[in-house]
């Protein structure tokens, strides 16, 4: 079943990747969700749970903000909105495992986050002001609560997850960069491999947690987790 997923998604992305390249929208529409179907597919394999839930929430978010941005009309805005929710379902997965503060964490995260509005702003964003600092916030707030995963559950799952933040965010990052402040070659090709990639860390960091005990309403046993936060 793995493989299977896995030869969907590699097609997937080589349709749309070539749906660029010959700039044909249509393809680009039909191809574009696939790879992340697979990964909801896929997740399936994970162990029930609080995590697996919220990550599911995340993909499927991501999926309608696939579809928003690429759908023939400007839909920039509301395909933005469906991407924070995203962060936020994801930031909700990882405050499951540990809220423990991790100032470090937190200074990156800040730095992030903080830089990226500063960037965008500084080119001026006119209405998009607000929405714009909105969603650096959510992503800067999603990426502290990945690293503060780390050293807290099993290593796999925390560095998948981070990896896995950190290129969501870089995505992001180009997708701002790319629109408001200068056009750069080659953008499109690096904003999507990279939020692929940063996916694909995020749903394989659920999988690496197949051996953590499970309550029987799907909720992570409190006794590790108490002791580890």
């Amino acid at each position: 079943m793995r493989s299977l997923l896995l030869i969907v998604a590699l097609a997937g992305a080589t349709l749309f990747l070539l749906g660029h390249q010959l700039e044909l929208p249509w393809l680009r529409l039909l191809s574009k969700p696939i790879p992340v179907i697979c990964l909801l597919i896929w997740l399936r394999e994970a162990p029930a749970g609080a995590y697996r839930r919220w990550i599911a929430i995340g993909l499927g978010l991501s999926l309608l903000g696939d579809m928003l941005l690429e759908w023939p009309a400007d839909l920039f805005v509301f395909g933005l909105g469906a991407f924070l929710l995203a962060h936020l379902a994801y930031l909700v997965a990882y405050l499951g495992d540990t809220r423990r503060l991790a100032a470090l964490d937190l200074l990156i995260a800040a730095l992030v986050g903080g830089g990226m509005f500063f960037v965008l702003a500084s080119s001026g964003l006119g209405t998009l002001v607000l929405p714009v600092a909105l969603y650096s916030l959510a992503i800067g707030a999603m990426l502290w609560r990945a690293l503060a995963r780390i050293g807290v559950v099993a290593a796999s799952s925390a560095w998948l997850a981070a990896g896995g933040a950190a290129l969501f965010v870089l995505s992001d990052s180009l997708i701002g960069i790319n629109r408001f402040v200068a056009p750069f070659e080659g953008a499109r090709y690096a904003i999507i491999l990279s939020y692929w990639l940063g996916q694909f860390g995020i749903a394989a960091s659920a999988l690496a947690l197949l051996a953590r005990p499970v309550q029987l309403d799907g909720a992570s046993s409190a006794a590790p987790s108490i002791s580890r936060r």
